[in-house]
């Protein structure tokens, strides 16, 4: 994945190229105006996992919260050797 920086007035101009270099080259560009970041293009499929992603470390900061943390993780331990890899 490549990551470009262009203006707003460059994307305007040339819009379907970078929606076909985001596509298939899973190319990124951050949109600029005023040489500030405002907007990106990118390919869906890498947004799923840019999103996947967020979720995950969603997840990551709630472990250890949950009072009844330990009795649930020894339940699914529990539960995995029903299940062998």
């Amino acid at each position: 994945m490549n990551e470009k920086r262009i203006s707003v007035a460059e994307m305007k101009s040339h819009l379907s190229e970078y929606i076909a270099k985001s596509m298939y080259n899973h190319d990124i560009f951050i949109i600029t105006k005023r040489n500030k970041p405002v907007a990106a293009l990118v390919n869906l499929n890498d947004l799923d996992l840019i999103e996947l992603g967020k979720e995950r470390k969603g997840l990551a900061s709630i472990i250890n919260k949950w009072e009844k943390f330990e009795e649930a993780n020894d339940s699914i331990s529990n539960l995995s050797s029903f299940f062998p890899s």
